[in-house]
């Protein structure tokens, strides 16, 4: 009884078909191949000691070039910025125009579309390829076997051309390694399974757009359309055109040509991939008995319903407006986003162990770690000023002003550190004035192009600055200024 649930899928035999939607199928397949395979090997001027490959995933350094566009690890944001308005845009164009990107855009229709031709190069068209399925013979070897070689072959191109976006596309030849060729026979695998052999399963199992789509279609949208009121009831054609019974002869073309093996006249289902070979194959059919095309089309359910001009398809109307305007904030956002993207961007970790050290002077010091980040393709030099939160409201001394106290940018302590810092933070300690203090570290740090640049801070404060602040604990604010830009960065001093 649950045989039929069950059942394993019979395999499809896809039949050629010519018409203006293959053929516009065949354009965008070409032209989005042609993307995919050269896209690496164009080259973007960044200046010096950057790549310059336009389109390039560098996933050592952690960043992401798009010709202009350089994304750091911090601004992953720009990424699901990138994501939503693509996802804004599919949504959009499929509440107009149906499930287009699945039937002429989608990776898995535009792989599958090759290999099926590679297939028909081979084995021939639909009932060629049915026969020689049922032979057991050295042909049917040596064409399976030519059919699977090619296939293996632009697996392999396909996987390669896959890392070149992660690595410099001239150079790649020259270092390939084991995890370079991992990669490449991963996605090769893949592309030979998803395009060979599960072709419409990933349609209409895996993929879940399918499962969806229909959330985002109304009456207008404009969807694979077939007209029942003019093709019911179905007969043979007897050669005559006014014959009582409806347009369509029940030739089936529809169905053989159909990647997904639905029969349109069904009604829309979840399998359908609106790439408009039904749409092609019913017009030949109609054209060599003289009836009208457009029996199968692309339609509205509105106009269907009802034929009358004004039901006919149109673009602008209120969804169109809402997802327009949607669209238009999300790239707004973005564009303000990468116009206003900071070249400069700094951070400042307190030591976690010890929090802080009492010095035998008993003046506190606090370390800290400092990371700036140069996102410029040039060395720069950039001036380092401290400034402190932790004193009382009524000290004399600003909170921009430099302060008593000794930053020193060593990988080892001050009370441990041979020579003069030491020595200078007990001449501040003799300052009467603190709010004529010198600092004492360097002030100036160079990072080079495209690094961030790391430095050691120790932050001292004497036992007379620590005593006024009750709480045990205040701010201190790194000031980092560059030719063009300055950044601040505030980071807490504890006492006790």
């Amino acid at each position: 009884m649950l045989e039929g649930y069950f059942a394993a899928k019979k395999r499809l035999y896809p039949q050629s078909v010519k018409g203006r939607f293959r053929k516009l199928k065949w354009i965008l397949n070409t032209i989005f191949l042609s993307i995919y395979l050269l896209t690496p090997f164009i080259r973007f001027d960044r200046g010096e000691n950057t790549p310059n490959q336009a389109v390039l995933i560098d996933l050592p350094n952690s960043k992401a070039y798009f010709f202009f566009l350089e994304i750091w690890p911090q601004e992953v944001f720009y990424l699901a910025g990138i994501l939503v308005i693509a996802a804004v845009v599919l949504f959009f164009v499929t509440s107009l125009f149906g499930r287009i990107w699945c039937g002429y855009a989608c990776f898995q229709t535009v792989w599958t579309d090759i290999f099926i031709a590679v297939e028909r190069l081979f084995q021939g068209d639909r009932n060629t390829r049915i026969i020689l399925d049922r032979k057991e013979t050295f042909e049917k070897f040596w064409r399976k076997a030519a059919t699977h070689l090619i296939w293996i072959i632009i697996s392999l191109i396909t996987g390669y051309s896959f890392v070149m976006y992660f690595n410099d596309a001239l150079t790649l030849p020259q270092n390939l390694n084991l995890n370079i060729w991992g990669w490449i026979l991963g996605v090769s695998s893949m592309t030979y399974l998803m395009a060979g052999f599960a072709r419409e399963h990933v349609c209409t199992y895996m993929c879940p757009y399918s499962r969806f789509q229909s959330a985002m279609f109304d009456n207008n949208t404009l969807i694979i359309s077939y007209d029942q009121k003019r093709g019911e009831p179905r007969g043979k054609w007897d050669g005559d055109i006014n014959k009582s019974s409806g347009h369509c002869i029940d030739c089936k073309q529809c169905v053989v040509v159909c990647p997904t093996g639905i029969d349109i006249r069904n009604g829309l289902q979840m399998e359908c991939i609106a790439c408009g070979l039904c749409v092609d194959a019913c017009d030949n059919v109609m054209e060599k008995i003289g009836l009208p095309k457009g029996l199968i089309r692309y339609d509205t359910m509105a106009h269907l319903l009802d034929p009358r001009p004004e039901k006919k398809f149109k673009i602008l109307r209120p969804r169109s407006f809402y997802y327009a305007t949607i669209l238009a904030l999300a790239c707004g956002l973005m564009l303000h986003g990468l116009l206003s993207k900071p070249t400069l961007e700094i951070s400042a970790i307190p030591d976690r162990s010890p929090v802080f050290v009492r010095l035998s002077d008993d003046s506190i010091r606090n370390g800290y770690t400092l990371k700036i980040s140069n996102k410029t393709h040039e060395k720069k030099i950039f001036t380092l000023r401290i400034c402190s939160k932790s004193l009382p409201a009524d000290s004399k001394v600003q909170g921009s002003a430099s302060l008593p106290l000794l930053t020193v940018c060593l990988d080892t302590p001050p009370s441990l550190a041979s020579g003069s810092p030491q020595q200078d933070f007990e001449q501040i300690l003799k300052i009467n004035q603190p709010q004529q203090a010198i600092l004492k570290a360097p002030e100036q740090i160079e990072v080079k192009a495209n690094e961030v640049g790391t430095s050691k801070i120790f932050v001292i404060l004497p036992q007379e600055i620590i005593a006024q602040n009750e709480e045990g604990r205040g701010w201190i604010e790194f000031v980092i200024r560059g030719d063009k830009e300055e950044k601040n960065v505030k980071a807490v001093f504890i006492s006790r």
